[in-house]
């Protein structure tokens, strides 16, 4: 038989100097290394709420028996949203703004989700600018944590040095005292003492100021080149937290009364699953700690090959996650064990979540620890680099979101836009560096990614499923992967995980509480703008469906709606040689009717990928046949 002769009609012009170009968009970039995503993702995915929220849910959900909602919770809503964000992002290389291509109807999702974003990255920033503060401080050969007696002492403070090494034959009574890890860290670090409310910031903290702008230049410096950049940044940021966790969870459990706080950690109530509070506290624990819908997933998945196997991806990062918390309560509980058998107090009256844990309770245990700066700086020193591989991720979003909007304008300037973007979080994020700023910081913390962020995934899976069809996003990831997604993909991004987040959304409003700090309660005015910051994101959605209708012709239902709820008619796959299907000849300026001959060429023959294009081809035929 005669060997077939490809016609050149079916090469594209570019390819027919022999030069097919790389399997990524260079403009735009792209990974350099095998491990970059991965390692970027699992950097972004591992941050401080594996340390400080994860072990403080668990004890108080039922300790062990947490466990069972927590993987359960993430096999419903979890792994599905991680995977759908990754398909999305790779399929189409582009960022959480222009991947609205898909549905330009939505693109208010993609606003709010950058609205989300860049309010969480100030103060996020903030956190890590502590971390830093506390880092530089720990660089002594006594930490001044340890001791009263400083001048931002009060004489409620109370030094355990003095009660281990006092008569214990007079009990000392330790209710209306303070440690001098929490007036260092209110009095000090804060000097919080100065403000007498979100209303009265006070004086800007100069040394808080100058860690601020440090965090901001750190932060910059590694996303200078985008992920060609970051992508080599969190080879160390990424797996080294994990080298410092062992270093304190065999410290930690090598230490005296260790059992007590291990044993308050996973000793299973399984009487609290018969609370609803449990499983919404396990679902809330996956939502926020895997980051879905902050685009930071999206964003890197757009940096991807159009054929990396993010299925297997998938996996390896969420477990990953879930078993590093279950690690870092385990390092967590063991020194506060050993700190209650020190103090002679239960468990419970030392256990604290958030930034209560990490700067106030954890550094008092170092302080009772041999050779405590050493102990105080890896401990913080984790802190960082946890805190900044996910500050990069947000930062990457919010660039590579707008860059890919105008990218003629942004990309050749993406370095300047990036210090832009910087120095305005930065100046944004000055009011967290005064006297109140604490105050501006929690109401950020409780408004910024409340209902705002769940409005934003639930429409997400309902667009994808609903709007642009289940049918038309298996066969997507068909023509990407190799496989369709199996029925319990199916299953959850349809049913399972929509309904779920309903219920979470519901939750929140329906327990809703006023934010507090301490003893603090925050006015009714800023109450009211902390709504208004997650209900602002929520508008966006609305506020795009306008302006998508208004730039269609024709009359408002029957054209404008449905015209814009469709696929734009460039959306797919960036590449033109990974367009099949519906998506051939459809970018700008495509002269070649099959891009499938491009890949022939390139590969030398048919492979694994080109048979899937037949078959999702011939699918499609079918289809329209009948």
């Amino acid at each position: 038989l005669a060997q077939p002769v490809t016609p050149e009609l079916l090469v594209s012009p570019s390819s027919q100097d022999g030069d097919l170009g790389s399997e990524c968009p260079e403009d735009r970039g792209n990974w350099t290394g095998r491990l970059d995503f991965l390692l970027s993702c699992i950097g972004y995915c591992v941050g401080l709420g594996n340390v400080w929220r994860f072990p403080y849910r668990a004890y108080t959900n039922g300790g062990g028996a947490f466990l069972v909602p927590y993987f359960i919770m993430l096999a419903i809503c979890g792994i599905p949203i991680f995977f759908m964000e990754l398909s999305l992002g790779q399929f189409s290389s582009l960022g959480p703004l222009a991947v609205w291509k898909i549905s330009p109807l939505f693109k208010g999702v993609g606003m709010g989700t950058i609205l989300i974003v860049s309010l969480v990255a100030i103060y996020y920033n903030m956190i890590i600018a502590y971390v830093l503060f506390y880092l530089f401080a720990s660089l002594t050969s006594d930490l001044p944590w340890q001791h009263c007696g400083n001048w931002w002492n009060t004489d409620l403070c109370l030094d355990h040095h003095v009660i281990k090494a006092g008569n214990t034959t007079f009990p000392v009574n330790i209710t209306n005292t303070v440690s001098p890890s929490e007036e260092y860290w209110s009095r000090y670090v804060l000097h919080i003492q100065g403000s007498s409310g979100i209303g009265d910031p006070g004086r800007i903290r100069w040394n808080l100021c100058l860690c601020l702008l440090l965090s901001w230049t750190i932060v910059y410096l590694c996303i200078l080149k985008g992920v060609k950049s970051s992508g080599k940044v969190v080879y160390f940021t990424a797996t080294f937290p994990y080298l410092i966790l062992v270093m304190l969870l065999i410290r930690g459990v090598t230490l005296e009364g260790a059992w007590k706080g291990i044993r308050f950690y996973l000793t299973p109530q399984f009487d609290h699953l018969l609370s609803s509070k449990v499983w919404i506290e396990a679902a809330l624990q996956i939502f926020y700690s895997l980051g879905v819908g902050f685009g930071g997933l999206l964003t890197f998945a757009s940096y991807n090959t159009f054929h990396q196997n993010i299925y297997r991806d998938t996996f390896i990062v969420t477990l990953g996650n879930a078993i590093t918390s279950i690690l870092a309560g385990f390092a967590i509980f063991s020194v506060l064990g050993y700190m209650s058998q020190e103090l002679g107090v239960p468990v419970n009256q030392v256990a604290k979540a958030g930034p209560g844990l990490a700067f106030v309770v954890y550094p008092q245990a170092m302080t009772m620890l041999p050779l405590s700066p050493f102990w105080s700086f890896l401990f913080f020193f984790m802190l960082l680099t946890l805190g900044l591989d996910s500050q990069f991720a947000f930062m990457e979003t919010i660039v590579t979101a707008v860059t890919d909007e105008f990218p003629y304008y942004l990309r050749p300037k993406k370095a300047s836009f990036s210090a832009v973007i910087c120095i305005s979080l930065f100046l944004m994020g000055l009011i967290l560096t005064t006297e109140g700023g604490m105050y501006w910081l929690v109401l950020l913390d409780d408004y910024s990614a409340g209902f705002g962020l769940m409005v934003v995934v639930i429409t997400t899976c309902l667009v994808v499923t609903r709007v642009y069809g289940m049918k038309r996003f298996c066969r997507d990831i068909h023509m990407m992967l190799g496989f369709k997604p199996g029925p319990y993909f199916r299953a959850c991004w349809m049913v399972l995980s929509p309904a779920t987040m309903m219920a979470l959304l519901v939750y929140n409003i329906v327990k809703y509480q006023p934010s507090e700090y301490g003893s603090y309660r925050f006015p009714a005015w800023a109450e009211v703008l902390g709504i208004l910051m997650g209900v602002l994101s929520c508008l966006m959605i609305p506020m795009g469906m306008v302006v998508a209708v208004l730039g269609e012709e024709g009359t408002l239902w029957e054209v404008g709606v449905r015209q814009a709820s469709r696929p734009a008619m460039d959306w797919g796959p960036s590449l033109e040689e990974n367009r099949t299907g519906m998506y051939v000849a459809s970018l700008a300026g495509s002269q070649s009717p099959k891009p499938l001959m491009v890949h022939m060429r390139k590969y030398g023959g048919i492979t694994s990928y080109e048979n899937t294009a037949i078959e999702v081809d011939r699918e499609i035929e079918e289809e329209e046949e009948e």
